[in-house]
């Protein structure tokens, strides 16, 4: 796995300004290769109550008015 050598953080590094505004202190990032779907969480549970699809295939996830996480559609092509 490349990004576990000793150099591999530094493929984060350009998160972190994301990160750091975060509507929560903690994000989790799960990738499905399968799907080529990446979700973002910023609660867990990540329990929706409502959602949107944008027009660049976003979907943008609620619990009440609070955005809980994204969910990115073919994320490989977005590099």
């Amino acid at each position: 796995m490349a990004v576990a050598t000793a150099q591999g953080f530094q493929t984060f590094l350009p998160f972190l300004p994301a990160i750091r505004q975060a509507p929560e202190s903690a994000v989790w990032f799960t990738y499905d290769q399968e799907a080529d779907v990446l979700y973002i969480n910023f609660k867990k549970p990540s329990i929706a109550t409502d959602s949107e699809l944008t027009d660049d295939d976003v979907i943008i996830r609620y619990a009440e008015d609070d955005i809980i996480g994204y969910t990115i559609l073919h994320a490989s092509r977005r590099l």
